[in-house]
């Protein structure tokens, strides 16, 4: 499924920001949808995850209590709203979209399509 993130740019420590994905098709609400990020030379890391009816969420820890997950499949689109941005927030974030409906999952090789990426850069 092809997957268009945006919304990403430059904000202030303590602000805020909402990531989107909109995905094309009709097959978006079968596909469990996460969001990762990387950091400049560093590896892509989970983010937060959302399962296909919203009925499931998880985050890394790293970002719980400040992120929040939610998906409209109606409008074939996930969010990510990220509140009290940090500076270590600073990366690339990309969408991703996982067939396997069981569980909710973390690591980059579970997803089966990708985002292109919208850079979030939080200045101090």
């Amino acid at each position: 499924v092809p997957l268009q993130a945006y919304g990403g740019g430059l904000v202030q420590a303590g602000g805020s920001l909402r990531l989107s994905c909109a995905a094309s098709g009709r097959t978006f609400s079968t596909y469990n949808m996460g969001w990762f990020r990387q950091a400049p030379g560093k590896e892509r890391d989970f983010v937060a995850a959302i399962g296909w009816n919203s009925g499931s969420t998880y985050y890394a820890d790293s970002v719980k209590g400040r992120f929040t997950i939610s998906r409209d499949n109606a409008k074939t689109t996930v969010y990510l709203q990220m509140n009290s941005l940090k500076p270590e927030d600073t990366a690339v974030y990309y969408c991703a979209a996982d067939r396997n409906l069981y569980k909710l999952r973390q690591t980059t090789g579970a997803y089966d399509y990708w985002g292109q990426g919208t850079l979030v850069t939080v200045s101090s």
